[in-house]
C-alpha cells in the first residue's frame, strides 16, 4: 500500500496524544478539528460546492494540470462511470486540492467496478475518515483488512474510528490497537494510541506497560513525558 496516497496523517483530528494514519506529531489535547493531510495540497475554495470540478487560478489548479485538461478528466469520468481508471483519475484531481466530497464521489463509482481493490478500499476509508464519517470509514477499513489482515496501519486506523466516533468506544479502539501490535509489535503509532486510550479508560497499569514499550522503541518520542505525567 502506498502510504503517500493513502493519507496517513490525522494530526489535529484527535484528542490527547492519539495520532492517525500518517501522524508524525503529538496532539495538543484540543477537541477534534479537521486539518488537511500532509500529503495533500490544501487549496480548497470555500466558495465552491464540495463536488465542483477543480478550477484554475490561484489556489485552485491541480498539480500543474491545465484547467481544460482537468475538466476533461472529470467529464470523461462522469460520462463513463464504469471506467475504473477514469474514476481514479478524476478522484485524484479532487484529492490534490483536498476536496474530499468530490474525491469520494469518484471512489464510490470506482469501487462498484472493482469492489476488492485493496488500495481503493483504504482510500475510501481514509477519505471518509477525513470527512468525519467514522462508521463508514470503519466499514471500508474492515473490508480492506479482509484482504490484508496483517496491515498494522489500517488496523490502527480502524481503531481510531472507534476512538473518534460519538459516543466513543474505547474498548473497540483498544482491541484494534492491540491487534495492530500483534501484526507489528514495533508499530510506534499504535503503541502511542494504545497508551492514550488506556489512560483515558483508567487502566494505568496497562498504560504504564505500553509506555515502557514505546520508550524501548523510541526513547525520543515526545509523548512519553506527557504520558508519565498523566500516570503519576
Amino acid at each position: 500500500m502506498n502510504k503517500e496516497n493513502s493519507l496517513y496523517g490525522i494530526i489535529g483530528l484527535l484528542i490527547g496524544l492519539i495520532i492517525g494514519y500518517a501522524g508524525t506529531n503529538s496532539l495538543n489535547g484540543q477537541p477534534p478539528a479537521p486539518e488537511a493531510s500532509a500529503s495533500v495540497q490544501s487549496a480548497q475554495s470555500d466558495s465552491m460546492p464540495p463536488n465542483h470540478p477543480p478550477t484554475g487560478g490561484e489556489g485552485g489548479s491541480t498539480a500543474g494540470a491545465p484547467q481544460g485538461e482537468t475538466m476533461a478528466v472529470i467529464e470523461q469520468a462522469r460520462k463513463d462511470p464504469s471506467n475504473f481508471d477514469a474514476q481514479m483519475k478524476a478522484a485524484d484531481q479532487f484529492r490534490q486540492i483536498n476536496r474530499k466530497e468530490g474525491e469520494l464521489e469518484f471512489y464510490l463509482n470506482a469501487v462498484k467496478v472493482k469492489p476488492n481493490d485493496y488500495d481503493l478500499l483504504v482510500r475510501l476509508g481514509d477519505t471518509t475518515f477525513d470527512l468525519a464519517q467514522y462508521t463508514d470509514a470503519a466499514n471500508w477499513y474492515e473490508q480492506a483488512l479482509k484482504i490484508k489482515p496483517g496491515d498494522a496501519t489500517v488496523r490502527m486506523d480502524l481503531g481510531l474510528t472507534f476512538y473518534l466516533r460519538q459516543p466513543r468506544d474505547l474498548d473497540q479502539a483498544i482491541e484494534n490497537f492491540r491487534a495492530a501490535l500483534k501484526s507489528d509489535s514495533r508499530h510506534e503509532k499504535s503503541l502511542q494510541n494504545l497508551a492514550q486510550a488506556l489512560i483515558e479508560k483508567g487502566d494505568k497499569t496497562a498504560a504504564a506497560q505500553t509506555v515502557k514499550q514505546l520508550e524501548q522503541i523510541n526513547p525520543g518520542n515526545p509523548s512519553i513525558a506527557q504520558f508519565r505525567s498523566k500516570l503519576q
